[in-house]
């Protein structure tokens, strides 16, 4: 049986929750693309879990995640193991898809690697999260990073969309990425573990990788063509089920940038301070690709549109739906 040559690739591990984003994830995926198979890699208990609630039909593939890849530098630093595709597109499963991908594997298919992102990463990525950061950029902690390092930039990784084609090209990333973060000591980088997080980043060291490989990244912010943009509240009008959804994205990058801000009343005082200034306010209405619900304090909508549809699509197993025959009357069928 020969490998399909374009696919998806999931991964979850620990509380069922996360079994339950994967699921409702590709259920949205399913609505824009019938025809390209999924992957998810995970632990036995969540197989389990998928099998008993009827679920598990909703991957082409179901393979085994080992104790040792439960982590996201575990997974993501040994993608080449889990590329069940020629032309696998790894997604996180915290991500709504709203429209078809078609455009976007027709422009990855240029590429035997790439992960979306921003060409220049700003300060703050992989650094310090608040004034901290000003320290760093006076004492030149990044350019002497990229100095010791042999490099000449750092690009910025949003790790939730990789696309890798070339099987040799995303074994080397890995290793590379590892060899970086096994460098830690010897950059100016913050260990995610230091900050109270129970998991360590693999951004950081994937940005270096591609910069050492001279790899392309994937632009991130593209207007209409981004191929993934961050559920914000206040930025995003949606059904209940995300079945139509319209996003306000700014033009303007450092505007856009305010997205982050935790407090909506702070983010939205700036934001609309923003409108007043020249250029500053410009922003169009489109439908992404996907959202990904990727900060913390955004992820609420998420999980309860996870559980619903967790729920829901376990009751239609259960209880196989009535349909008509013409012939024999009332049947019954999934």
């Amino acid at each position: 049986m020969t490998t399909p040559r374009e696919g998806y690739v999931l991964h979850s591990y620990g509380p069922d929750r996360y079994v339950k984003h994967a699921v409702a994830s590709v259920h949205t995926l399913r609505r824009h693309d019938t025809e390209r198979p999924v992957a998810l890699f995970c632990p036995e208990h969540h197989r389990s879990l998928l099998e008993r609630r009827g679920l598990d039909t909703l991957f082409d593939v179901l393979g085994d995640l080992p104790p040792k890849h439960q982590s996201i530098v575990g997974f993501k630093h040994h993608l080449h193991r889990f590329k069940a595709f020629d032309r696998s597109l790894f997604v996180d499963a915290d991500m709504v898809w709203c429209r078809s991908p078609d455009p976007l594997w027709q422009q990855f298919a240029a590429f035997p690697f790439t992960a979306t992102g921003l060409q220049n990463a700003d300060h703050f990525f992989g650094g310090p999260k608040g004034i901290g950061v000003v320290v760093d950029v006076l004492l030149g902690r990044r350019p002497r990073t990229l100095r010791r390092l042999g490099l000449t930039r750092l690009p910025r990784v949003q790790a939730g969309m990789i696309y890798a084609q070339d099987e040799s090209r995303t074994r080397e990333v890995g290793q590379v990425a590892a060899s970086y973060l096994d460098r830690a000591d010897k950059t100016h980088f913050r260990s995610r573990l230091n900050e109270g997080r129970s998991e360590e980043t693999c951004e950081w060291s994937l940005a270096l990788a591609m910069s050492d490989l001279d790899l392309h990244v994937f632009p991130w912010l593209q207007g209409r063509n981004s191929p993934q943009l961050d559920y914000i509240d206040t930025l995003t009008d949606h059904d209940p089920d995300f079945r139509e959804v319209s996003y306000r994205l700014y033009t303007n990058s450092f505007v856009y940038s305010l997205r982050g801000l935790p407090n909506a009343r702070v983010r939205d005082a700036l934001l609309g301070v923003a409108k007043c200034l020249p250029g500053m306010g410009e922003y169009m209405e489109l439908t992404p690709y996907v959202l990904h619900f990727g900060w913390l304090h955004q992820k609420e909508p998420f999980r309860d549109f996870a559980e619903r549809t967790w729920s829901r699509l376990s009751a239609e197993r259960a209880t196989p739906r009535r349909v008509e025959s013409e012939k024999d009357g009332p049947v019954s069928r999934e």
